[in-house]
């Protein structure tokens, strides 16, 4: 695996290069359908003649409906004429997912939530058909038992989103990095009346970096959420998850997020950030585009790692996004698993959504990436959370972004870790026996 995500890089590198001299500048069980699984052809494409009928995806993209997704829908039904494909979208993905696949009744294609692989095979059927398997990255993501169940729909590394106006009219001249140069800069910012970072608080979601990203590059580990289980007590002011949530804090408790972070909203951020009212994003290379199209052009858009100490180098994760998966009993799998197929191929959201493409014959198509990696961040490959630690955040019911909201607001942030190291104790004496 780590073998194969070197060559990942090695190719995004060279994309990277090749951008450049071109100058981009954009953005077990029932089966369904007779038993049958996707028709292939020796190339591993679905048979057009016998992809039929109506699905349904579930998606995340709230600001795509009535827009991008009429055209893959119209585009699929080239290929497909007889085959329709709908959408609906959904704010809180991974909650309302688990609720619709839990109910026994949920759409035919969906990104899959956090559930234990070894569960799977319970909702979702194999897509070792598809003739793809060889051609992807994070083969294992949502595999179990040798067969793959879910394929990323794109690949992300998570830094600051800027504006580089916004930098120079507040007289930054180089780009932070190291933390008490990137403090700095968020004091130029807000003394030249510009919100220094965009955080989206009442959102919850688009903290998750804060508790997640940032903590694994801290600690320049890809495990460490993993090794929670080998303790009561994970979170500590002085680890890295207490390190992470301090600098949030510190941001917060110095005026660089919003002005009141309790009234925040996600779509009308992207337009702050692409007019300059607001300055950054601690978010993946996925949001470039969406600023890019929100008032301002993609060259006005810059991407930088995130220093989280002083001492100039910094570790950054390449992880996997969602993962498509089809539900076994859809009543028309083949083209459920034809349509998978054609939005890693054919649909182009991931140039669209700023992504490094899954697929290892693919070009990345951002170039604010050659950007990033002048740094030289230290790539460090993302592992899933194994069984156990799923199953423990679950009966724990730790919703990550919600301990950064409640240390950020605390009078007493120990309290929320001894809160939440309590859930964990609780949680892991009844699933580790």
């Amino acid at each position: 695996m780590r073998k194969s995500m070197l060559t990942m890089l090695s190719i995004v590198m060279l994309a990277l290069t090749l951008a450049a001299c071109g100058g981009n500048d954009k953005n077990n069980g029932g089966t369904g359908n007779g038993g049958q699984s996707a028709p292939t052809a020796s190339n591993g494409e679905a048979g057009g003649d016998e992809i039929g009928g109506t699905i349904t995806f579930l998606t995340n993209r709230t600001d795509m409906i009535d827009k991008e997704y009429v055209d893959y829908a119209k585009r699929f039904k080239e290929k497909y004429p007889n085959a329709e494909v709908k959408f609906e979208a959904v704010t809180d993905l991974d909650k309302t997912t688990k609720i619709r696949i839990a109910s026994g009744e949920f759409p035919d294609v969906v990104l899959i939530p956090t559930i234990p692989n070894s569960e799977l095979s319970n909702y979702f059927a194999p897509l070792d058909d598809l003739g793809l398997n060889d051609r992807i990255f994070f083969r294992d993501y949502k595999a179990y038992d040798g067969k793959v169940y879910g394929i990323s729909a794109g690949a992300t590394t998570t830094g600051i989103v800027y504006n580089k106006k916004a930098f120079a009219d507040a007289g930054i001249t180089e780009i932070p990095t190291t933390l008490d140069e990137f403090y700095a800069a968020a004091e130029k910012l807000k003394a030249n009346g510009v919100v220094p970072l965009a955080s989206n608080f009442k959102d919850q979601w688009p903290l998750y970096p804060w508790a997640s990203e940032v903590p694994s590059s801290i600690a320049g580990n890809a495990n460490l959420n993993n090794e929670r289980v080998d303790t009561d007590a994970p979170y500590q002011l002085d680890n890295p998850y207490g390190q992470a949530l301090t600098i949030i804090r510190t941001m917060f408790e110095k005026g660089y997020l919003e002005p009141d972070v309790n009234s925040t909203n996600w779509e009308q951020s992207k337009k702050d950030v692409a007019s300059g009212k607001f300055a950054m994003y601690m978010l993946g290379n996925w949001v470039i585009p969406q600023v890019a199209d929100s008032g301002t052009t993609s060259d006005n858009v810059g991407f930088f790692p995130f220093p989280y100490d002083n001492s100039g180098k910094v570790n950054v994760m390449l992880a996997p996004d969602w993962g498509y998966g089809v539900n076994k009993d859809s009543k028309n799998l083949a083209t459920a698993k034809a349509f998978v197929k054609w939005m890693l191929e054919e649909s182009g959201f991931d140039a669209f959504a700023g992504f490094i493409p899954v697929l290892k014959d693919k070009e990345a198509q951002v170039p604010q990436l050659a950007e990033f990696n002048s740094f030289n961040p230290t790539y460090i490959e993302a592992l899933s959370d194994n069984e156990t630690a799923t199953e423990i955040v679950n009966k724990a019911q730790i919703t990550k972004e919600a301990v950064v909201q409640e240390f950020v607001l605390t009078k007493d942030p120990q309290s929320v870790l001894d809160k939440y190291n309590a859930a964990w104790a609780k949680a892991k004496s009844a699933v580790v026996k």
